[in-house]
C-alpha cells in the first residue's frame, strides 16, 4: 500500500511494505492478536497524522499516555499499535494488533529505521551539534556538498529541504517517525547527502536512534538548555552520544572545534577525530579532565589541529571576511558573506566536513561565498545611515559574541534590542542581560516568546543581570516590553554609522504569549521601523 501525503509530515510516495511479524520479531514485543496477515508501512506518534497502512506508536507522554489516542489513529487507518503493558492495559481492545514491550520509545528509532526500508544507509548523512552554530554550519556544508556535485537535503531549525522543496521545521530535529520517513522520502527522490542539526534534545530522547552517521561535526558548549539538563556535564554528555564509541549512533568520521575547552575534551576522548581550530593554541589547552583523554594531558596542547586558519582574516569593504584555510591539502581560500570571528570558525568547520565527506575542499569551500543563513545577521535595510540587523542570538555567548563583531565593524554606537523565552533556562536570563549591557550602549530589554510565563518576570531577570554591570561599564539600559514598540525604540535612537541589533527571534515568524501563537517576524518589524523613520518630514529620532 502506498503511502498517501499527509500535510504533517513527509513521506516517501511508495513506502516498503514490512510484515508485522517481523516488526514482533526486531522488537522483542509480544503480540495480543495474530499478526500474520498484517504488513505495515508507515509508524506515527500522533493519532492526527496517521495515514492507512501505519503503525500507530502510543508511547507515555508528560500530560497523557498515548493509547488515549489509539481510537482515532485506528480510525485513520493504523493496522497495529506499539506500546507499553500501560498502554496495553488502557486500549482494551481496540480492533488491531498491539504490540506490547517495555520502554518501547527506546526501539522507536530503529523500528522506524526498519519499517522505512533503513533509509540512511543509503544516503550520506552529516550530523552537526553544539550549542551555537549548527544552523549557519549546516547551510555552509550543504553548500559545499552541492557544489562538489551532491544533490541535498537540509534538516534543521529554519526548514527542511527535499530536492528544492522547502518546509518550515517545528523541531531542530524531528522525532524518529518523522526522520527516517524524511530520509526514505530524500532517497525516492534521487538525495545523495543529507546535512542535519542534532539537538542535545534529540540525543538525550534518542530522536536520531537508527540514524547512520557518516560524519560527526561539534561546533562549541555554552550555556543553554539547562532547563531540561541537570547541569553543564549532562549537557555534553548528550552531545558526546553522536561521537563516542560505543554508541548506537556514533558518526563514522567525527570533526571537532578545539577552540574551546568543551572541544578538547571531547576531541581527547576520541580515538582518531578530524579537529579544527581557529585560536592559537596555549599550554591552558591541555586542561581536559583526565577520565575523558587518552593522552598525557602536557602532550594535548602540543597537538596540532588537522584544519586552521593561516595567517589573519580580513574584512572587505562589504563586510565579508576572507581567510585561508589550512588543511591536509594544503591552503585553500575562503570567502564568507557572513561577518563575526565565530562565522569564521563554522566556516572551517564547514570546509573540514565537507573534506570529511569526502569531496574537494576547494570545491566546497568557494561555494561558501554565496552563503546567507535567514536570521542569522541578516541586515535589513531601507535607506538609512546605520546597520541594521537580525540574529538568533539567545544564549549569553551568543549575544556577547554577535556583539563583539558588530562594534568591531563601526565606529559608532551600538544598541540591542533582547529578550528570552518563557518556560525555559531562566538561569541565562540575567547572565543575557549582563552581556547586552557590557557590549552595547543601549540596550532595550524587552519580551521574546513569554509563553506559560508571565514577561514582566522575565524581563527583570534580565534587567537585573544588566543593572548587575558596573555603571562604568555597561551602556544605558531601557526596559520596553511590547517588542515591536522596543525595536522602534531602538531604531529612533540610532544616528548615522550606529548599529541596532535585535537578537533572540532571528528567522521566526511568530511570537508565543499565553500559549498563543501571533505572527511577529523581526525582520519585518525592523524594516517596518526603519521605513517609518524614512517616511516622515522631520527626523524623528532621538538621542
Amino acid at each position: 500500500m502506498a503511502a498517501q501525503s499527509s500535510p504533517q509530515t513527509l513521506r516517501p510516495a511508495q513506502p516498503p511494505s514490512t510484515p508485522l511479524h517481523v516488526l514482533l520479531e526486531a522488537t522483542g514485543a509480544h503480540a495480543t492478536a495474530p499478526v500474520a496477515e498484517v504488513t505495515v508501512t508507515g509508524i506515527e506518534q500522533r493519532s492526527n497524522a496517521v495515514l492507512a497502512g501505519d503503525l500507530f506508536a502510543a508511547l507515555p507522554g508528560a500530560r497523557a499516555h498515548g493509547a488515549r489516542f489509539a481510537a482515532d489513529a485506528v480510525a485513520r487507518g493504523a493496522v497495529a499499535i506499539f506500546t507499553d503493558p500501560a498502554g496495553a492495559a488502557e486500549l482494551g481492545d481496540p480492533g488491531v494488533p498491539v504490540l506490547v514491550r517495555a520502554e518501547p520509545r527506546a526501539a522507536l528509532g530503529e523500528l522506524s529505521a526498519l519499517i522505512y526500508g533503513h533509509p540512511s544507509e543509503r544516503l550520506k548523512i552529516v550530523g552537526i551539534t553544539g550549542t551555537s552554530g549548527k544552523t549557519t554550519t549546516a547551510y555552509l556544508v550543504e553548500a559545499g556538498l552541492a557544489a562538489a556535485g551532491l544533490a541535498t537535503g537540509l534538516i534543521g531549525t529554519i526548514e527542511t529541504r527535499i530536492g528544492g522543496r522547502r518546509v518550515p521545521s517545528a523541531l531542530t530535529t524531528p522525532e524518529a517517525p518523522q526522520l527516517h520517513a524524511m530520509f526514505a522520502a530524500m532517497v525516492e527522490q534521487g538525495v545523495d547527502a543529507v546535512v542535519m542539526e542534532v539537538s542535545s534534545h534529540a540525543l538525550a530522547l534518542g530522536r536520531v536512534d537508527g540514524v547512520r552517521f557518516d560524519v560527526g561535526a561539534f561546533t562549541n558548549l555554552s550555556q543553554d538548555h539547562l532547563d531540561f539538563h541537570a547541569d553543564f556535564e549532562d549537557y555534553f554528555a548528550a552531545k558526546r552520544r553522536l561521537f563516542e564509541v560505543g554508541s548506537p549512533i556514533a558518526a563514522r568520521t567525527a570533526v571537532v572545534c578545539v577552540d574551546q575547552e568543551w572541544g578538547r575534551r571531547l576531541a581527547a576522548a576520541l580515538p582518531n577525530p578530524i579537529t579544527v581550530r581557529t585560536e592559537p593554541a596555549s599550554p591552558a589547552d591541555a586542561v581536559v579532565t583526565a577520565a575523558d583523554s587518552a593522552q598525557p594531558t602536557e602532550e594535548l596542547a602540543a597537538v596540532a589541529a588537522d584544519w586552521t586558519v593561516a595567517g589573519d582574516v580580513t574584512t572587505t569593504p562589504g563586510g565579508e571576511q576572507e581567510f585561508v584555510a589550512a588543511g591536509p591539502d594544503g591552503p585553500i581560500p575562503v570567502r564568507l558573506r557572513l561577518p563575526g570571528r565565530y562565522n569564521v570558525a563554522n566556516g572551517l568547520l564547514a570546509v573540514a566536513v565537507c573534506a570529511a565527506a569526502g569531496v574537494d575542499a576547494a570545491k566546497a569551500a568557494a561555494a561558501l561565498a554565496s552563503v546567507d543563513v535567514p536570521g542569522r545577521m541578516q541586515r535589513v535595510e531601507r535607506g538609512q545611515d546605520f546597520l541594521a540587523v537580525v540574529d538568533y542570538a539567545h544564549k549569553p555567548a551568543a549575544v556577547e559574541s554577535v556583539l563583539a563583531t558588530l562594534r568591531a565593524q563601526t565606529s559608532g554606537r551600538v544598541a540591542v534590542v533582547v529578550g528570552a523565552g518563557g518556560d525555559r533556562d531562566a538561569g541565562k536570563r540575567p547572565l543575557m542581560g549582563a552581556a547586552a549591557a557590557r557590549g552595547a550602549d543601549l540596550t532595550v530589554i524587552t519580551d521574546d516568546n513569554p509563553r506559560g510565563e508571565d514577561p514582566a518576570t522575565i524581563r527583570a531577570a534580565l534587567r537585573a543581570g544588566a543593572l548587575a554591570v558596573p555603571e562604568a561599564e555597561r551602556g544605558e539600559v531601557r526596559e520596553v516590553g511590547d517588542r515591536a514598540a522596543a525595536v522602534a525604540a531602538a531604531v529612533r535612537w540610532a544616528r548615522a554609522g550606529d548599529v541596532v541589533l535585535v537578537a533572540g527571534k532571528g528567522h521566526e515568524t511568530g511570537q508565543e504569549i499565553a500559549g498563543v501563537e501571533h505572527p511577529f517576524d523581526d525582520r519585518e518589524v525592523l524594516a517596518a521601523a526603519l521605513a517609518a523613520i524614512g517616511s516622515t518630514t522631520e527626523d524623528p529620532r532621538v538621542p
